[in-house]
């Protein structure tokens, strides 16, 4: 969730954008994705060798403390904030995807507004914009679409095309390997028990189509879920006050303290009850539309988490073990230099406004 500086133009955009979206624009007679982000985000290659080169200059300790996992991540989670705040624990978690296919788990930041909820949300189309060429969806897609019940998901390329949290992620993993290939679901309001309905069918989709074509999790296939911690402050939210300790010294540790808090649940061996846990941390327990805890992805961590749980389950391996590779968040280190690289930021970041980052892998 991006800073909602500006309610009402936001909604003008959006609705300009999905006018024009819906006009069905073609390039070369493909329907490409487009960027919903150009300030935040890289668009170009020579963007991205800049910033992993600035990345390693500037956060070497970060980065060699994170380390490496030995094996390749079958789940992670990923920030998708502004490059410049989120810095190095973007490559620290996305370097340990290997695999050549990634199922993205995104948030639908503005499911709101296109009266979205209760069903996973995929997209249609040919292919994706990144910085090192057209991103290819999948043919798994349409695949895992099929194998589906109808009432659990929906085809929706105007809540996609809109949607930042997945094409964040992007730059870095296309990066890693310039031939990834992707597919993209996002997860609107929903409730925990929903998301069990959901997640089972799901994971039982991957693991067909991954058994027909003798892929291996983690090495052929892997599942990247995204979300920003705590959006915190009591300015600039859209006239919401998330300042749950206040704005002072003492309440900001005492932020950070319930932040790993709620990542501890995110680590050691995966179950569901850890997972529910998260939930109960960051959604009211009487309405799930409403937040308990700023985190955006209150849906797309659990979704994601239990879908990975149940495919863990089906394909009979030890239980998952989710590693904590870091936190960070937009006030608390040296921010990327990225102004000369026709980059800049979405938001404010000053104690009355600034957004976590926490960095998870699992094996």
């Amino acid at each position: 969730m991006k800073s909602s500086i500006n309610n009402v133009l936001l909604v003008i955009v959006t609705s300009v954008f999905l006018f024009s979206f819906n006009q069905n624009p073609k390039t070369e007679n493909n329907r490409i994705r487009p960027l919903a982000d150009t300030v935040g985000f890289a668009q170009y290659d020579w963007q991205m060798d800049s910033i992993m080169q600035r990345v390693e200059r500037m956060f070497p300790k970060e980065l060699k403390a994170a380390g490496q996992n030995s094996e390749p991540a079958k789940t992670v989670i990923s920030p998708h904030d502004d490059y410049t705040y989120v810095g190095w624990l973007y490559p620290a978690v996305l370097r340990n995807v290997k695999a050549n296919t990634i199922i993205l788990i995104g948030v639908a930041h503005k499911a709101r507004l296109l009266n979205l909820e209760n069903k996973i949300i995929f997209d249609s189309y040919d292919d994706w914009k990144g910085p090192f060429g057209k991103i290819r969806p999948s043919p798994i897609r349409e695949e895992i679409i099929n194998a589906l019940p109808e009432e659990i998901y929906e085809v929706n390329d105007s809540m996609q095309g809109i949607e930042h949290s997945v094409e964040a992620l992007l730059p870095f993993l296309q990066y890693y390997n310039h031939n990834i290939e992707i597919v993209s679901i996002l997860v609107p309001y929903m409730s925990f028990d929903r998301m069990k309905e959901i997640a089972e069918p799901l994971a039982k989709a991957i693991n067909k189509v991954a058994k027909e074509r003798n892929w291996k999790w983690g090495k052929d296939f892997a599942i990247a879920i995204s979300t920003d911690a705590v959006h915190y402050g009591d300015e600039d939210w859209g006239g919401k006050n998330f300042a749950y300790y206040g704005t002072d010294s003492a309440g900001y540790k005492q932020t950070i303290a319930h932040e790993h808090e709620i990542i501890n649940t995110l680590t050691g061996k995966l179950k569901p009850e850890k997972v529910k846990a998260f939930t109960k941390y960051t959604v009211e327990e009487n309405d799930y539309k409403t937040y308990k805890w700023t985190w955006c992805g209150r849906y797309s961590v659990p979704f994601g988490l239990l879908t990975s749980y149940y495919l863990d389950r089906i394909e009979g391996n030890p239980p998952l073990t989710g590693h904590f590779i870091g936190y960070a968040n937009s006030i608390d280190h040296p921010h990327l230099p990225v102004k000369d690289l026709n980059m800049g930021v979405t938001a404010p970041a000053n104690m009355h406004h600034w957004v976590g980052y926490a960095g998870v892998v699992y094996d």
